[in-house]
Protein backbone atom coordinates (compact mmCIF):
# COMPACT_ATOMS: atom_id res chain seq x y z
CA UNK A 1 0.00 0.00 0.00
CA UNK A 2 1.35 3.43 -0.96
CA UNK A 3 2.45 5.66 1.90
CA UNK A 4 -0.02 8.44 2.52
CA UNK A 5 0.74 12.08 1.83
CA UNK A 6 -1.36 14.57 3.77
CA UNK A 7 -1.13 18.34 3.34
CA UNK A 8 -2.49 20.74 5.93
CA UNK A 9 -3.01 24.27 4.59
CA UNK A 10 -3.67 27.15 6.98
CA UNK A 11 -4.27 30.68 5.73
CA UNK A 12 -2.09 33.30 7.44
CA UNK A 13 -4.04 35.65 9.75
CA UNK A 14 -6.97 35.09 7.42
CA UNK A 15 -9.52 37.70 8.50
CA UNK A 16 -6.88 40.39 8.93
CA UNK A 17 -5.20 39.48 5.64
CA UNK A 18 -8.48 39.83 3.75
CA UNK A 19 -9.00 43.26 5.28
CA UNK A 20 -5.51 44.34 4.16
CA UNK A 21 -6.16 42.87 0.72
CA UNK A 22 -9.30 44.97 0.34
CA UNK A 23 -7.76 48.10 1.86
CA UNK A 24 -4.07 48.37 0.88
CA UNK A 25 -3.66 51.41 3.12
CA UNK A 26 -3.62 48.92 6.02
CA UNK A 27 -0.55 47.12 4.69
CA UNK A 28 2.31 47.07 7.17
CA UNK A 29 0.10 48.31 10.01
CA UNK A 30 -1.03 46.32 13.07
CA UNK A 31 -4.60 45.32 12.24
CA UNK A 32 -7.15 43.87 14.66
CA UNK A 33 -10.42 42.41 13.41
CA UNK A 34 -13.20 42.55 15.98
CA UNK A 35 -15.48 44.89 17.86
CA UNK A 36 -13.91 48.20 18.75
CA UNK A 37 -15.48 48.60 22.18
CA UNK A 38 -13.82 47.72 25.47
CA UNK A 39 -16.01 44.64 25.73
CA UNK A 40 -15.00 43.44 22.29
CA UNK A 41 -12.94 40.37 21.45
CA UNK A 42 -10.15 40.08 18.90
CA UNK A 43 -11.32 37.85 16.06
CA UNK A 44 -7.98 38.03 14.22
CA UNK A 45 -4.72 39.91 14.47
CA UNK A 46 -2.23 40.68 11.72
CA UNK A 47 1.34 39.56 12.25
CA UNK A 48 2.33 43.19 12.83
CA UNK A 49 -0.09 43.21 15.79
CA UNK A 50 1.04 39.81 17.04
CA UNK A 51 4.54 41.17 17.59
CA UNK A 52 3.03 43.17 20.47
CA UNK A 53 1.64 40.01 22.08
CA UNK A 54 -1.88 40.34 20.69
CA UNK A 55 -3.69 37.10 19.81
CA UNK A 56 -7.12 35.90 18.71
CA UNK A 57 -9.81 35.67 21.43
CA UNK A 58 -8.04 38.31 23.56
CA UNK A 59 -10.21 41.05 25.06
CA UNK A 60 -10.03 44.09 22.80
CA UNK A 61 -9.26 46.41 25.71
CA UNK A 62 -6.16 44.33 26.51
CA UNK A 63 -5.15 44.13 22.86
CA UNK A 64 -5.34 47.89 22.43
CA UNK A 65 -3.32 48.39 25.60
CA UNK A 66 -0.60 46.11 24.21
CA UNK A 67 -0.74 47.71 20.77
CA UNK A 68 -2.08 51.30 21.00
CA UNK A 69 -1.39 51.99 17.30
CA UNK A 70 -3.53 49.09 16.10
CA UNK A 71 -6.21 49.72 13.48
CA UNK A 72 -9.46 48.02 14.52
CA UNK A 73 -11.69 46.77 11.70
CA UNK A 74 -15.17 45.29 12.09
CA UNK A 75 -15.52 41.71 10.80
CA UNK A 76 -17.12 41.06 7.40
CA UNK A 77 -18.01 37.39 7.55
CA UNK A 78 -19.71 37.33 4.18
CA UNK A 79 -16.50 38.51 2.55
CA UNK A 80 -14.42 35.93 4.42
CA UNK A 81 -16.79 33.17 3.31
CA UNK A 82 -16.49 34.36 -0.28
CA UNK A 83 -12.69 34.25 -0.19
CA UNK A 84 -12.79 30.90 1.60
CA UNK A 85 -14.79 29.40 -1.25
CA UNK A 86 -12.11 30.56 -3.69
CA UNK A 87 -9.38 29.03 -1.51
CA UNK A 88 -11.19 25.69 -1.29
CA UNK A 89 -11.74 25.73 -5.05
CA UNK A 90 -7.95 25.83 -5.42
CA UNK A 91 -7.58 22.88 -3.03
CA UNK A 92 -10.05 20.85 -5.06
CA UNK A 93 -7.99 21.26 -8.24
CA UNK A 94 -5.44 18.91 -6.73
CA UNK A 95 -7.58 16.35 -4.90
CA UNK A 96 -11.23 15.63 -4.13
CA UNK A 97 -10.17 14.55 -0.63
CA UNK A 98 -10.45 17.91 1.11
CA UNK A 99 -11.51 18.08 4.75
CA UNK A 100 -12.30 21.61 5.81
CA UNK A 101 -11.69 22.43 9.46
CA UNK A 102 -12.82 26.06 9.20
CA UNK A 103 -13.03 28.85 6.66
CA UNK A 104 -9.26 29.15 6.57
CA UNK A 105 -7.74 25.68 6.96
CA UNK A 106 -8.10 22.17 5.58
CA UNK A 107 -6.52 18.76 5.28
CA UNK A 108 -5.85 17.40 1.80
CA UNK A 109 -5.02 13.77 1.06
CA UNK A 110 -2.88 14.02 -2.09
CA UNK A 111 -1.67 10.40 -2.12
CA UNK A 112 -3.39 9.58 -5.39
CA UNK A 113 -2.59 13.00 -6.85
CA UNK A 114 1.18 12.53 -6.82
CA UNK A 115 1.30 10.73 -10.17
CA UNK A 116 -0.32 13.75 -11.84
CA UNK A 117 0.99 16.73 -9.89
CA UNK A 118 4.22 15.57 -8.25
CA UNK A 119 5.13 14.82 -4.64
CA UNK A 120 3.53 16.42 -1.60
CA UNK A 121 6.00 19.29 -1.45
CA UNK A 122 5.43 20.11 -5.12
CA UNK A 123 1.65 20.10 -4.64
CA UNK A 124 1.85 22.26 -1.50
CA UNK A 125 4.06 24.79 -3.29
CA UNK A 126 1.65 24.89 -6.22
CA UNK A 127 -1.32 25.50 -3.91
CA UNK A 128 0.52 28.28 -2.06
CA UNK A 129 1.52 29.88 -5.37
CA UNK A 130 -2.05 29.76 -6.69
CA UNK A 131 -3.41 31.34 -3.51
CA UNK A 132 -0.81 34.11 -3.75
CA UNK A 133 -1.18 34.84 -7.47
CA UNK A 134 -4.96 34.47 -7.77
CA UNK A 135 -6.14 35.77 -4.40
CA UNK A 136 -3.29 37.97 -3.19
CA UNK A 137 -3.03 36.08 0.12
CA UNK A 138 -0.48 33.84 1.78
CA UNK A 139 -0.89 30.42 3.33
CA UNK A 140 1.32 28.08 5.30
CA UNK A 141 1.44 24.36 4.62
CA UNK A 142 2.64 21.20 6.31
CA UNK A 143 3.28 17.95 4.42
CA UNK A 144 3.49 14.65 6.30
CA UNK A 145 2.29 11.03 6.28
CA UNK A 146 -0.61 11.79 8.65
CA UNK A 147 -2.96 14.54 9.77
CA UNK A 148 -1.48 15.19 13.21
CA UNK A 149 2.04 15.77 11.94
CA UNK A 150 0.87 17.80 8.92
CA UNK A 151 -1.08 20.19 11.13
CA UNK A 152 1.86 20.81 13.45
CA UNK A 153 4.18 21.21 10.45
CA UNK A 154 2.00 23.93 8.91
CA UNK A 155 2.42 26.04 12.02
CA UNK A 156 6.16 25.90 12.62
CA UNK A 157 7.23 28.28 9.83
CA UNK A 158 4.35 30.77 9.70
CA UNK A 159 3.69 33.05 7.93
CA UNK A 160 3.98 31.92 4.30
CA UNK A 161 5.78 28.79 5.43
CA UNK A 162 6.22 25.27 4.13
CA UNK A 163 7.45 22.37 6.25
CA UNK A 164 7.82 18.83 4.89
CA UNK A 165 8.18 15.92 7.33
CA UNK A 166 9.14 12.63 5.65
CA UNK A 167 7.97 9.40 7.27
CA UNK A 168 11.52 8.58 8.38
CA UNK A 169 11.76 11.85 10.31
CA UNK A 170 8.37 11.93 12.04
CA UNK A 171 9.55 10.78 15.48
CA UNK A 172 12.52 13.16 15.45
CA UNK A 173 10.30 16.05 14.33
CA UNK A 174 7.73 15.48 17.08
CA UNK A 175 10.04 14.58 19.96
CA UNK A 176 11.17 18.10 21.03
CA UNK A 177 7.73 19.66 20.67
CA UNK A 178 6.19 20.91 23.95
CA UNK A 179 3.28 18.88 25.25
CA UNK A 180 1.04 21.89 24.53
CA UNK A 181 1.28 20.97 20.83
CA UNK A 182 -0.87 17.91 21.48
CA UNK A 183 -4.49 18.27 20.41
CA UNK A 184 -6.77 18.74 23.37
CA UNK A 185 -4.04 19.92 25.74
CA UNK A 186 -5.00 23.33 27.03
CA UNK A 187 -3.51 25.34 29.86
CA UNK A 188 -4.95 23.26 32.71
CA UNK A 189 -4.23 19.93 31.05
CA UNK A 190 -0.69 21.07 30.35
CA UNK A 191 -0.20 21.94 34.01
CA UNK A 192 -1.34 18.44 34.95
CA UNK A 193 0.98 16.91 32.34
CA UNK A 194 3.97 18.85 33.66
CA UNK A 195 3.13 17.81 37.21
CA UNK A 196 3.46 14.16 36.14
CA UNK A 197 6.69 14.76 34.26
CA UNK A 198 5.34 15.01 30.73
CA UNK A 199 6.93 18.07 29.17
CA UNK A 200 7.65 17.08 25.55
CA UNK A 201 5.88 14.90 23.02
CA UNK A 202 8.87 12.56 23.41
CA UNK A 203 7.74 11.97 27.00
CA UNK A 204 4.25 10.97 25.84
CA UNK A 205 5.66 8.80 23.06
CA UNK A 206 7.48 6.45 25.44
CA UNK A 207 4.95 6.42 28.28
CA UNK A 208 2.91 3.33 29.08
CA UNK A 209 -0.70 3.55 27.89
CA UNK A 210 -2.06 2.91 31.39
CA UNK A 211 0.10 5.71 32.81
CA UNK A 212 -1.25 8.11 30.22
CA UNK A 213 -4.80 6.94 30.91
CA UNK A 214 -4.31 7.64 34.61
CA UNK A 215 -3.20 11.20 33.86
CA UNK A 216 -5.31 12.17 30.84
CA UNK A 217 -8.26 9.82 30.99
CA UNK A 218 -9.50 7.67 28.13
CA UNK A 219 -7.69 9.80 25.53
CA UNK A 220 -4.30 9.16 27.12
CA UNK A 221 -3.24 6.15 25.00
CA UNK A 222 -4.31 7.98 21.83
CA UNK A 223 -2.14 10.93 22.84
CA UNK A 224 0.82 8.57 23.18
CA UNK A 225 0.21 7.15 19.71
CA UNK A 226 -0.06 10.61 18.17
CA UNK A 227 3.16 11.65 19.86
CA UNK A 228 4.83 8.77 17.99
CA UNK A 229 3.28 9.94 14.72
CA UNK A 230 0.79 7.07 14.63
CA UNK A 231 -2.36 8.60 13.17
CA UNK A 232 -4.48 6.50 10.84
CA UNK A 233 -7.43 8.89 10.67
CA UNK A 234 -8.49 9.42 7.06
CA UNK A 235 -9.01 12.78 5.41
CA UNK A 236 -12.79 12.93 5.13
CA UNK A 237 -13.96 14.95 2.09
CA UNK A 238 -17.08 16.25 3.78
CA UNK A 239 -17.72 19.93 3.19
CA UNK A 240 -20.92 19.47 5.20
CA UNK A 241 -18.76 19.38 8.32
CA UNK A 242 -18.04 23.08 7.92
CA UNK A 243 -20.23 25.61 9.63
CA UNK A 244 -21.50 29.14 9.16
CA UNK A 245 -22.24 31.32 12.14
CA UNK A 246 -22.78 34.77 13.60
CA UNK A 247 -21.97 35.95 17.13
CA UNK A 248 -22.38 39.25 18.94
CA UNK A 249 -21.01 40.54 22.22
CA UNK A 250 -23.07 43.29 23.85
CA UNK A 251 -22.10 46.60 25.42
CA UNK A 252 -24.87 46.05 27.95
CA UNK A 253 -25.92 42.52 28.89
CA UNK A 254 -29.15 41.36 27.30
CA UNK A 255 -31.95 40.64 29.74
CA UNK A 256 -35.34 39.14 28.93
CA UNK A 257 -36.82 36.95 26.25
CA UNK A 258 -37.75 39.79 23.90
CA UNK A 259 -34.24 41.24 23.74
CA UNK A 260 -32.58 37.86 23.33
CA UNK A 261 -34.91 36.66 20.59
CA UNK A 262 -34.55 39.95 18.72
CA UNK A 263 -30.77 39.51 18.82
CA UNK A 264 -31.10 35.93 17.63
CA UNK A 265 -33.28 37.10 14.73
CA UNK A 266 -30.59 39.51 13.56
CA UNK A 267 -28.03 36.71 13.73
CA UNK A 268 -30.29 34.30 11.86
CA UNK A 269 -30.66 36.90 9.10
CA UNK A 270 -26.88 37.11 8.76
CA UNK A 271 -26.49 33.33 8.71
CA UNK A 272 -29.29 32.99 6.15
CA UNK A 273 -27.66 35.63 3.95
CA UNK A 274 -24.37 33.74 3.97
CA UNK A 275 -26.14 30.47 3.15
CA UNK A 276 -27.90 32.08 0.20
CA UNK A 277 -24.67 33.69 -1.03
CA UNK A 278 -22.90 30.32 -0.90
CA UNK A 279 -25.92 28.46 -2.37
CA UNK A 280 -26.01 26.18 0.66
CA UNK A 281 -28.65 24.75 2.97
CA UNK A 282 -28.18 23.67 6.59
CA UNK A 283 -29.61 20.73 8.48
CA UNK A 284 -28.35 21.44 12.02
CA UNK A 285 -28.82 24.69 13.96
CA UNK A 286 -26.69 25.64 16.99
CA UNK A 287 -27.36 28.18 19.75
CA UNK A 288 -24.55 29.66 21.85
CA UNK A 289 -25.10 31.76 24.97
CA UNK A 290 -22.46 33.37 27.17
CA UNK A 291 -23.75 34.56 30.52
CA UNK A 292 -22.67 37.65 32.46
CA UNK A 293 -20.34 35.46 34.56
CA UNK A 294 -18.61 34.28 31.32
CA UNK A 295 -19.93 30.72 31.50
CA UNK A 296 -21.07 29.38 28.13
CA UNK A 297 -23.80 27.00 27.08
CA UNK A 298 -24.38 25.55 23.61
CA UNK A 299 -27.30 23.57 22.27
CA UNK A 300 -28.22 22.22 18.85
CA UNK A 301 -31.18 20.80 16.98
CA UNK A 302 -31.60 18.95 13.70
CA UNK A 303 -34.16 20.30 11.25
CA UNK A 304 -36.67 18.09 9.49
CA UNK A 305 -35.49 19.47 6.13
CA UNK A 306 -32.37 21.52 5.33
CA UNK A 307 -33.02 25.22 4.84
CA UNK A 308 -31.51 28.64 4.33
CA UNK A 309 -34.41 30.84 5.38
CA UNK A 310 -34.33 33.19 8.36
CA UNK A 311 -37.67 32.25 9.90
CA UNK A 312 -36.94 28.53 10.04
CA UNK A 313 -33.55 29.16 11.63
CA UNK A 314 -35.06 31.64 14.09
CA UNK A 315 -37.82 29.25 15.16
CA UNK A 316 -35.22 26.57 15.78
CA UNK A 317 -32.91 28.70 17.94
CA UNK A 318 -35.84 30.20 19.84
CA UNK A 319 -37.05 26.69 20.65
CA UNK A 320 -33.58 25.87 21.96
CA UNK A 321 -33.59 29.08 24.00
CA UNK A 322 -37.04 28.36 25.44
CA UNK A 323 -36.03 24.82 26.39
CA UNK A 324 -32.59 25.43 27.84
CA UNK A 325 -32.02 29.07 28.84
CA UNK A 326 -32.65 30.02 32.49
CA UNK A 327 -35.19 32.79 32.91
CA UNK A 328 -33.90 36.10 34.23
CA UNK A 329 -30.32 35.43 33.11
CA UNK A 330 -28.11 38.16 31.74
CA UNK A 331 -26.36 37.47 28.45
CA UNK A 332 -23.01 38.90 27.41
CA UNK A 333 -22.99 37.09 24.05
CA UNK A 334 -25.39 35.23 21.79
CA UNK A 335 -24.56 33.24 18.71
CA UNK A 336 -26.25 31.23 15.98
CA UNK A 337 -24.46 28.80 13.70
CA UNK A 338 -25.44 26.05 11.29
CA UNK A 339 -23.72 22.87 10.16
CA UNK A 340 -24.29 19.83 7.98
CA UNK A 341 -24.23 22.07 4.95
CA UNK A 342 -25.17 20.91 1.49
CA UNK A 343 -25.80 22.49 -1.86
CA UNK A 344 -29.14 24.25 -2.12
CA UNK A 345 -31.75 21.96 -3.65
CA UNK A 346 -29.75 18.85 -2.84
CA UNK A 347 -32.30 17.54 -0.33
CA UNK A 348 -35.78 17.70 -1.75
CA UNK A 349 -38.81 16.29 -0.01
CA UNK A 350 -41.45 14.47 -2.04
CA UNK A 351 -44.01 16.91 -0.64
CA UNK A 352 -42.26 20.30 -0.33
CA UNK A 353 -43.50 22.82 2.23
CA UNK A 354 -45.07 25.64 0.20
CA UNK A 355 -44.70 28.13 3.05
CA UNK A 356 -41.01 27.39 3.35
CA UNK A 357 -40.59 27.71 -0.41
CA UNK A 358 -42.09 31.20 -0.17
CA UNK A 359 -39.72 32.08 2.66
CA UNK A 360 -36.79 30.89 0.57
CA UNK A 361 -38.00 33.08 -2.29
CA UNK A 362 -37.95 36.03 0.11
CA UNK A 363 -34.34 35.21 1.02
CA UNK A 364 -33.43 35.12 -2.67
CA UNK A 365 -35.08 38.50 -3.22
CA UNK A 366 -33.26 39.92 -0.21
CA UNK A 367 -29.98 38.59 -1.59
CA UNK A 368 -30.62 40.39 -4.88
CA UNK A 369 -31.30 43.66 -3.04
CA UNK A 370 -28.16 43.25 -0.92
CA UNK A 371 -26.09 42.66 -4.04
CA UNK A 372 -27.41 45.87 -5.56
CA UNK A 373 -27.75 48.21 -2.59
CA UNK A 374 -25.54 46.78 0.16
CA UNK A 375 -25.82 44.68 3.31
CA UNK A 376 -28.23 46.99 5.14
CA UNK A 377 -30.67 47.33 2.24
CA UNK A 378 -33.33 45.08 3.79
CA UNK A 379 -34.04 44.28 7.42
CA UNK A 380 -36.94 43.22 9.62
CA UNK A 381 -39.22 45.83 11.14
CA UNK A 382 -38.74 44.22 14.55
CA UNK A 383 -35.02 44.97 14.32
CA UNK A 384 -35.51 48.71 13.80
CA UNK A 385 -35.00 49.27 17.49
CA UNK A 386 -32.45 51.17 19.53
CA UNK A 387 -31.30 48.01 21.26
CA UNK A 388 -29.69 46.79 18.07
CA UNK A 389 -27.32 49.74 18.22
CA UNK A 390 -25.73 48.11 21.27
CA UNK A 391 -24.53 45.22 19.17
CA UNK A 392 -21.15 44.84 17.60
CA UNK A 393 -19.93 41.83 15.71
CA UNK A 394 -17.62 39.72 17.85
CA UNK A 395 -17.38 36.68 15.56
CA UNK A 396 -14.14 34.74 16.09
CA UNK A 397 -11.94 33.28 13.47
CA UNK A 398 -12.44 29.46 13.49
CA UNK A 399 -9.58 27.25 13.54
Amino acid sequence: MSERTVVHVDMDAFFASVEVLDDPSLRGKPVLVGGGSDRGVVAAASYEARRFGVRSAMAMVKARALCPTAVVVSPRHGRYAEVSEAVFAIFERYTPLVEGLSLDEAFLDVTQSRARFGDGETIARAIKAAIASELGLTASAGVAPCKFVAKIASDVRKPDGLCVVPATEVRAFLAPMPVERMWGVGEKTAERAHAFGYHRLADLAVAEPESLRAVFGSHGPTMGALARGEDVRPVVPDREARSIGAEDTYEVDLVGETEVKRALLAQCMRVAARLVDAQLEAKVVHLKLRFADFTVTTRQTTLHEPTYDTDTLHRAVCALYDAHAPRGARYRLTGVSVSQLGKEGGHRSLFPDEAEQKRKAVEQARAALRARFGEAAVTRASLLDATTKRMRDGGRERS
